[in-house]
């Protein structure tokens, strides 16, 4: 459909500012692309297409896995673990500086999956940043910067390993090579080294505040309670007594462990974990029987409107997948392409991609195939093209105010998707200004 596959998502984007909504603006959207590709069709192939996401094996994962994360959480918070654990960190952190410190470590810490580290590092920071009025927004923007991106600059990720499945099945590398294949692309994920470092600098002082962070930092400094914001909070910390830091340590330990033991897999991972801290709890009188089978079930329903978007998400991606959205912009850059122009005009173009559809890894699925040929036809640094497609969904994932790990941020840390976009975007078009010039460097370079 050409240049009227850019509609779907461009309506996203404009009703997504007017209205500061997620769910909405990209239910719109779908329909608005399964109208353009058949009228006659419709709304049937709106039907078809929600059936077949919902009966989607990737999607079934991503349901299980955020369900479960939320019932993990939830179990944590509901224990009084982490009012616990937030009191010995007190211990060590003496201002708003070093609070902010702390949360982008435990990012970095948590580097296994995205998800887990947005969902941990959020709810176990808010009691110890509010405790020195730092806004909602500045944790969330901690954690986002630390969520997706971090998961590409380490090779033991989730995010590690599906990239370097991606680069086995497309023959860029020979099988088994999948490892050190990732590792090439490391040095060259200019986004991800970018808005990970700006975040540490704005952290820390080094960098001026701008825009809605700037005055959100003011008003939380200027409240007389705490910088919590509006959002979806996961659970309610009931402290009993009975619980300590290690309630809280032991079983986030559980599942890194399992997760790394169980070849990286989040949903083995995390379902061990949950298993061990249902037991653990109630063994350990922590919590009652009934309070922690029903903890496991509020806290799947807590991801409920998360889960909402991210299907709304995924039928935007069929839409854009029907309508040519990637081969489009691709062949529209095509033209202006040369070996050294390619990795900055790809990176610019899945960008906007990733951006407007919040698509990452089935981005990742369909740009590979075109990319990778095209970066060997032109002469252009194969490793580096890569790393573009890589910095690109990392982009969409943290900058984007529909992304999943976007909106799991705003539930973690109880500050509204729309909030943190609008608040970290500034930043957010920094970063990808630096690795744009970066990738445009390196590919005379190169």
């Amino acid at each position: 459909m050409g240049i009227y596959s850019l509609i779907p998502p461009l309506v996203v984007v404009i009703l997504g500012i007017i209205t500061r909504r997620a769910f909405e603006p990209l239910l719109v959207g779908c329909l608005v692309g399964f109208l353009m590709i058949s009228p006659s069709g419709f709304p049937g192939n709106f039907v078809e297409a929600m059936t077949k996401t919902l009966q989607n094996e990737d999607m079934v994962w991503v349901i299980l896995v955020c369900g479960l994360y939320g019932s993990l959480i939830h179990l944590i918070i509901q224990s009084g673990s982490v009012m616990a654990f937030g009191d010995y960190l007190l211990r060590y952190v003496k201002n708003r500086r070093s609070s902010l410190l702390v949360s982008w470590l435990m990012g970095v810490v948590i580097f296994i999956d995205d998800y887990m580290s947005a969902l941990a590092t959020g709810v176990t920071m808010r009691k110890i940043t509010d405790n020195y009025k730092v806004s909602r927004e500045m944790l969330a923007f901690m954690v986002s910067a630390t969520a997706a991106p971090v998961c590409l600059l380490i090779p033991m990720s989730t995010w590690s390993i599906y990239c370097g499945s991606l680069l086995e099945s497309n023959h860029v590398v020979e099988k088994g090579q999948a490892f050190q294949g990732f590792v090439n692309t490391i040095p060259f994920m200019f986004y991800p080294w970018a808005i990970t470092m700006l975040a540490l600098l704005v952290g820390l002082g080094f960098f001026p505040l701008t825009g809605r962070l700037k005055a959100a930092e003011a008003a939380a400094v200027n409240s007389a309670g705490t910088a919590g914001a509006s959002g979806n909070p996961i659970g309610n910390q009931v402290h009993t007594g009975k619980s300590g830091a290690i309630h809280f340590l032991l079983p986030l330990g559980v599942l890194i462990a399992a997760t790394l033991m169980l070849n990286k897999d989040a949903l083995k991972g995390v379902l061990v974990g949950v298993s061990f801290t249902y037991f653990y709890y109630w063994i350990t009188g922590v919590m009652k029987f009934e309070a922690v089978s029903e903890g496991v079930f509020d806290g799947f329903k807590t991801m409920i409107v998360a889960l909402a978007i991210l299907t709304m998400s995924y039928i935007l991606k069929r839409v854009g997948d029907e309508m040519g959205l990637t081969p489009y912009v691709i062949d529209s850059v095509r033209p202006v392409l040369s070996k050294n122009m390619l990795p900055m005009i790809v990176f610019l173009a899945l960008s906007f991609i990733s951006y407007t559809t919040a698509s990452s890894w089935g981005l990742y699925a369909v740009a590979l195939p075109i990319v990778v040929p095209l970066a060997q036809a032109v002469g252009a640094n194969v490793w580096l093209s890569l790393a573009a497609v890589f910095s690109s969904g990392a982009f969409g994932s943290q900058a984007s105010f529909f992304s999943d790990v976007t909106v799991l941020t705003s539930n973690s840390t109880e500050c509204s998707n729309v909030q943190l976009s609008f608040a970290q975007f500034p930043y957010s078009l920094m970063a990808l200004a630096i690795a744009a010039i970066l990738f445009l460097f390196c590919g005379f370079i190169y």
